[in-house]
Formats: C-alpha cells, structure tokens, sequence
C-alpha cells in the first residue's frame, strides 16, 4: 500500500494556531484544526498534538506563518507566551526543514491562487497582470508585505511595514496626532490602524470632543457603528480612512498596479459597511498621483484562511 508522505503547514497568530497538511506534490491544505496557544507551551508541543490528532502519514518538512517579527533563532511572540528555537523545535519534531515566515508573507503568496469569488472590490481599478501587488491588514496589528513578480516566479516581501510613522491627512487628524504625541514618542501606523487602535482612537476623539469615553474594546465599537451609533460610526470611518492612507502609501511605493488587497480580522468582518466607508476616498485621495491611484483596484480578502494556502506554497524548490 502507498502511503502519502504530507507537509506540515501552520499560521500562528496571538490566540490561535492552525494548521493542516499538504501532499509533498500538492499545495491545497486539508486537515484543518485550530488549536487555542494558551493550551501549549510552545510551538513543538502545538505540533505535537495537531500530528497525533490526524494521524496522516510522514511529516518531514514544515512551514510555519507566525505574526512576530523573525530576526534569528530565536522566536517570541508579542501577543502570546510562545518563545522557542527554530532548530531546537526542528530537532524536537524530527523535521528536515523547519521554515518560518511572517504571517503575512505567508498571505502574500496565497494572493495569484485565490479565485475571484474569494475577494471582493471596492471601488474602481483594474489590476495590470504581472505587475506587483500589495498587501495589508489590521488585526492585533497590522501587517504589510506585497509580491514582486520575477523572472522565476513571484517574490513575497517580509518586512514590518505596519510601523511607519502615521502620516496625518486633515486638521482632524493632526489634533489626534498632537494628543497621542504627549503619551508615545513615535506613532506608527499600527498604533491606530488595528484592533487596539480602533479602541485608542475613539478615546482620544472622545478627549479631543470633550465626550465619554464609550465602549471598551473594538468589537464593541464595530458592533455599535454597525448598529447606528454615531459617535462609533465616526471612529470607524476614521479608522477606515486611516487605513486608505496608508494603503495608497504602500501602492505607490511598491508601484502595486496589480491590485492593493486587503485581509486582517476587521475589514473582511466589516463585510459592505467598509464599501460604503471613506477608505476608497482616501486611498484616492493622492494629489499628483490621483489618476494612478484610481486605476489601482482594492481587494477585501474573504477566502477562509488562505495564510495555509500561501505557507503552501513556500517549502524550498528542489
């Protein structure tokens, strides 16, 4: 009897892991299981027990999408407990490869797979093929990365561009930025283009308005701007325009004609509300490059947890 030999893929982020199998000579994950980090030590004890629970046959290569910045070795997570060693977790679980990847480089490489019914346009544009695309989310955090295309292939931007400094686009923006300058030395586009910064950005609207300060968390926010709250569909929209900024940034600076996508927990969570946002006014909103803007489309990523698909296709080439 033949037995299927399988690639371990994996997308951690600061609450869940999730990881499924590939064929050696495939890239469409199955045997999907979402596993809480707050019940593991560490990523080899996650590993070990996804791989008991699915019992598929040998596992000898893995890649793992974490959202923490990867600089050596040594791995820690900002939004969880995890710390651990790339080879030492390699040796534990008997891989041959044990690659690690941002998370959202991860995404990246899913974005030429997924199918047209997977993302939804918001507003104009149309994508010029082969050319580089770009790509960001809020979330936790926010995280950027794009692809360029190559003459072997497509090739997945790693970096950390959620901490550019936040650049400000009205006076209302500008006092926001003047109130948070007292509390932090560099505002950087995560600290309000997020989960956390939703919540951060209502209070300093409510300080700057003289009003209470409202709900606690984003979810709360998002769920009353969706239910007509006034103050909370403020906030939101400011949000979403903070997020077109920096989308149009990152378009310009990647030269994205093949599209600017957007993937994260809010937005896609968002679902028409953000069509009828401010973000594609903003994002357009680029003076002398206006026109090269609009041509660009922008994509809402709702495809379900194409971070696997994109791990997929990063094992080493032959």
């Amino acid at each position: 009897m033949t037995v299927t030999a399988y690639r371990l893929v994996a997308d951690i982020g600061g609450t869940n892991a999730r990881f499924a199998v590939v064929p050696v000579d495939g890239h469409e994950p199955s045997h999907e299981l979402t596993l809480p980090c707050a019940a593991f030590e560490d990523l080899s004890a996650a590993i070990h027990r996804y791989l008991a629970d699915v019992q598929v046959g040998p596992v000898a290569q893995a890649v793992i999408a974490v959202a923490t910045p990867l600089t050596g070795d040594q791995v820690s997570f900002t939004n969880n407990h995890w710390s651990f060693s790339i080879e030492q977790t390699r040796r534990d679980r008997g891989f041959e490869v044990l690659r690690l990847i941002n998370d959202f480089t991860a995404l990246a490489l899913a974005l030429p797979h997924l199918d047209a019914a997977e993302t939804r346009q918001v507003g104009g544009g149309v994508a010029i093929a082969d050319a580089p695309m770009a790509l960001l989310g809020a979330g936790t955090g926010l995280g950027v990365s794009g692809l360029l295309p190559s003459a072997s292939g497509w090739i997945p931007i790693q970096g950390e561009g959620g901490h550019v400094a936040l650049a400000p686009m009205n006076p209302r923006e500008s006092e926001v930025l003047r109130v948070l300058w007292h509390h932090y030395d560099h505002v950087s586009a995560e600290r309000l283009v997020s989960g956390p910064g939703i919540v951060l950005l209502h209070r300093t609207l409510a300080t700057i308005d003289g009003e209470d300060q409202g709900p606690d968390t984003a979810e709360q926010i998002a769920a009353a701007a969706l239910s007509g709250d006034g103050r909370c569909a403020a906030t939101l929209d400011q949000f979403c325009e903070l997020l077109g900024t920096v989308a149009a940034n990152l378009c310009v600076t990647l030269g994205a004609r093949g599209g600017v996508f957007i993937g994260g927990g809010i937005v896609p969570a968002l679902g028409k509300w953000f069509d009828r946002s401010g973000f594609r006014a903003r994002f357009e909103h680029k003076g002398r490059f206006r026109d090269y803007v609009r041509a660009v489309p922008t994509r809402v990523i709702t495809a379900r947890n194409p971070a696997l698909r994109g791990a997929a296709r990063a094992f080493p080439r032959p």
